[in-house]
């Protein structure tokens, strides 16, 4: 009878190591750096369902005065490493124009262009429902990414993407973000239905 428990005993210790080893066999293959395609979209509301394409424009206002407002067009790549750090395997950008005096007014003060320099965060939400005409890709999703950019002026900033797509749980933001040096444009110009700006797209590739 000991012996019998010995080797009950024994079984039963080599079948949980074999359950840890597959899974953290599993662990490793869901841990990996995801590759993603930010866009700030262009979106066609005169078709049926409506269609995705890239080259679109957002804005965000800053504060203090809420008078200033930045036009943002753009898109690009990144890894985003599975650690969930920062990362410098970044491509992309687009182009900027500040204005001042809006709503009213709105003169245009200065614009030019801007480059990605390095991924500051990401964060994946889930994939969007296939509801759109999508010309950009497959694997659409909703999440947020805050890249480091570096504008035509020479100033330092940061651009903050967010998608609240198809299927996105609640509390995303939908629309971009950003500073220019000192200047804090965080609030986000929020989409209008069936009016082509202030929306964005994150492609898993």
């Amino acid at each position: 009878m000991r012996t019998d428990t010995r080797w009950l005993f024994a079984a039963v210790l080599r079948s949980i190591l074999v359950l840890l080893a597959m899974t953290a066999g599993q662990g490793v293959a869901l841990a990996q750096a995801q590759h993603v395609r930010w866009d700030i979209i262009n979106v066609d509301f005169t078709t049926a369902p409506p269609t995705i394409s890239a080259g679109g424009t957002a804005f965000a206002t800053a504060r203090n005065p809420a008078s200033l407002k930045i036009k943002l067009t753009g898109s690009g790549t990144f890894v985003a490493p599975a650690s969930g750090g920062t990362s410098s395997a970044v491509a992309g950008g687009g182009t900027w124009e500040t204005f001042s005096g809006c709503p009213l007014a709105c003169v245009s003060t200065a614009s030019g262009t801007y480059v990605v320099t390095k991924l500051a965060s990401w964060k994946f939400a889930n994939f969007q429902l296939p509801v759109n005409n999508d010309l950009i890709g497959p694997n659409a999703a909703n999440g947020n990414a805050v890249l480091r950019v570096r504008y035509s002026d020479g100033a330092e900033g940061i651009l903050g993407v967010g998608c609240h797509g198809p299927g996105a749980p609640d509390g995303a933001v939908e629309g971009v973000i950003a500073t220019k040096e000192e200047v804090t444009y965080w609030d986000a110009e929020a989409p209008v239905g069936g009016v082509n700006a202030n929306r964005t797209a994150f492609h898993l590739q």
